[in-house]
């Protein structure tokens, strides 16, 4: 009975996680309080617990509890960068700009929209970063207002929309498409670049089980940013350990 129990208690609490009912950084009911809802031994709560921290979905921290983790994409390359705190964490100040906004339905030529609509809105917002009063990236983002309505009622004028969708929405997948592309003069105005300069482009795909989350295209001057990823050769004997170090750094 109890490796059903604990089975069903991992799945509740992986549902709420997933639907968005329990956002990152929420504390999840603590054992006790599992063992009584569920009727349980403590045993069978750790037994439902231990696989979702070692998933990742949440962290547990002794005599504190249980809270949602932020999760994380599963990349050698790199993972959903919060710009802000890339900017400040290289003692840097921070600025940024929400040049537009706009909700609207999707363009009915646009499979992309389409998709990420789901039948509803999206939001459109046009964003600038800026590190040291320097452009740094120009941020135009799509969110689906099917899968998060209560961006409809978000301030991004103070909070970047990146920042906020890590902070307060679950997401299961990512995908990311990294080129360097020519961009138009007048997003060469925005950025303080020379119109013939190269510049990176990051497209970013994010969802929530089936659910389209947001799609968002970072454009960044050629020397802004940088992507790497570190390994070392497998060694069929066991004697070298295969490592890799992601990082997303500016």
């Amino acid at each position: 009975m109890d490796l059903t129990l604990h089975r069903r208690i991992r799945s509740d609490i992986a549902e709420r996680i997933l639907s968005g009912e329990w956002s990152p950084g929420f504390r999840i009911p603590f054992e006790h309080e599992l063992m009584e809802e569920y009727g349980c031994s403590r045993m069978t709560v750790n037994k439902a617990l231990a696989p979702l921290a070692e998933r990742g979905m949440i962290i547990r921290r002794r005599r504190f509890g249980s809270f949602v983790a932020r999760p994380r994409i599963h990349s050698f390359v790199l993972d959903i960068p919060d710009i802000q705190a890339e900017i400040l964490n290289r003692g840097e100040p921070y600025g940024f700009e929400l040049l537009s906004r706009k909700v609207r339905a999707a363009h009915k030529r646009d499979a992309e929209e389409l998709a990420l609509a789901a039948s509803g809105e999206v939001i459109e917002l046009r964003c600038l970063h800026r590190s040291s009063g320097r452009p740094f990236a120009l941020e135009e983002r799509l969110i689906s207002l099917a899968s998060v309505p209560q961006a409809r009622d978000a301030d991004f004028t103070g909070v970047p929309p990146g920042t906020w969708l890590l902070e307060c929405v679950p997401w299961t997948e990512a995908e990311h498409r990294i080129r360097a592309v020519n961009v138009s003069r007048a997003t060469a105005l925005t950025l303080g670049i020379d119109p013939a300069a190269a510049c990176l482009s990051l497209e970013r795909r994010t969802w929530r089980r089936a659910e389209r989350i947001t799609f968002v295209r970072l454009t960044f001057p050629g020397e802004a940013y940088d992507l790497g990823a570190r390994f070392a050769q497998s060694d069929p004997t066991g004697a070298l350990d295969q490592a890799a170090d992601p990082a997303a750094a500016p």
